[in-house]
């Protein structure tokens, strides 16, 4: 199909381009080519594919994608990773083009804490102030005081009186170990992250006896008996700290498996090994199904029709900017 031929509906009906890219075009080149032209910039969460992560400007977490976008002086950015990432990015840049190169690249965490029934649970507890984990969408973001990402949680609680009551959402796990951190007792929102809840711990006890020597460290939106059998537990951006600085060097990681694409080009002499999933899949890991949704042919025709796009409502932008930036004013 001529990329004259589309139209927005037929391309939101499935919420990517899908046209043949010919055999000719090398498609890592072309992608060099067309940022450059479009002055865009490429994000890319640790949890994308290999290829995505090693063309992209820049790769990292979600606080560290959030700083990023807040900053860039690019006219388009390309976001490889889920909606809420772009989202994100777009309420940031109300001005600027953000892509999103499979608009189906949900989220399961967000997806656990519908927007109407937040709002009525909120409003159920007026004493309280509401922190969000930033895994959630704009409509949960314009209803929280401040937003929060794995690495500045603990921060971010802590700036809060003792006394203050505080309203957690939408992960239950990563509110249980903050709440076991801060001595704090906030109330939480009954959401969690499939990726993280997939860990078996009969099969990472399994896992570790094969390899006594290993360091078990996880991500801590995973529930409470895989915390309980890690020796660290941080962000996504803390565990490839951990892991380029112990002298440590063996590893079994509970997080999404995508992580350690860029964990290995850090520590290429160490051995780092996926914490098994329940189910059997093609890893034996843990991986995100909506993270893998973008693919490099997609990152390639979002930037060259620079389509799929992300909107929000202009004044729900607004009201989802302030606890943005008031977390990104606590971070700096």
């Amino acid at each position: 199909m001529d990329s004259t031929e589309f139209s927005k509906k037929e391309i939101l009906k499935n919420g990517f381009l899908d046209i043949n890219v010919p055999d000719n075009i090398d498609i890592l080149e072309s992608i060099q080519k067309l940022r450059k032209e479009k002055n865009a910039i490429i994000l890319a969460h640790y949890y994308q594919e290999d290829a995505i992560q090693d063309i992209a400007d820049f790769v990292g977490d979600s606080l560290a994608l959030a700083q990023q976008a807040a900053k860039t002086d690019a006219d388009v950015i390309v976001f490889a990773g889920v909606h809420f990432m772009a989202e994100t990015a777009k309420i940031l840049n109300p001005n600027k083009k953000v892509l999103l190169p499979d608009l189906n690249a949900g989220c399961s965490l967000a997806d656990s804490c519908p927007p109407q029934e937040f709002k009525e649970f909120v409003e159920s507890h007026p004493d309280h102030k509401v922190v969000t984990y930033i895994n959630c969408s704009a409509e949960i973001k314009a209803l929280s005081d401040v937003v929060c990402t794995s690495s500045n949680a603990l921060k971010i609680i802590n700036s809060f009186p003792k006394d203050q009551k505080i309203i957690f959402a939408p992960d239950k796990n990563l509110g249980e170990y903050l709440n076991q951190q801060t001595g704090r007792d906030m109330l939480l929102w009954d959401g969690a992250c499939m990726v993280h809840e997939a860990f078996s711990i009969e099969k990472l006890i399994d896992l570790y006896k094969e390899h006594p020597d290993a360091e078990i460290i996880a991500h801590p939106e995973s529930p409470r008996h895989i915390l309980k059998a890690a020796t660290y537990i941080g962000s996504t951006s803390g565990l490839l700290n951990y892991v380029k600085n112990s002298p440590k060097n063996k590893f079994i990681v509970a997080t999404e498996a995508g992580i350690l694409h860029k964990m290995q080009q850090q520590v290429p002499k160490k051995v780092l090994l996926p914490a098994p999933a329940k189910e059997d899949n093609t890893c034996a890991c843990s991986e995100c199904h909506y993270m893998k949704l973008n693919t490099l042919k997609k990152l390639y025709l979002c930037l060259k029709h620079e389509i799929p796009n992300i909107e929000v409502e202009e004044e729900l932008s607004k009201k989802a900017l302030l606890p943005i930036e008031k977390m990104l004013n606590l971070s700096s």
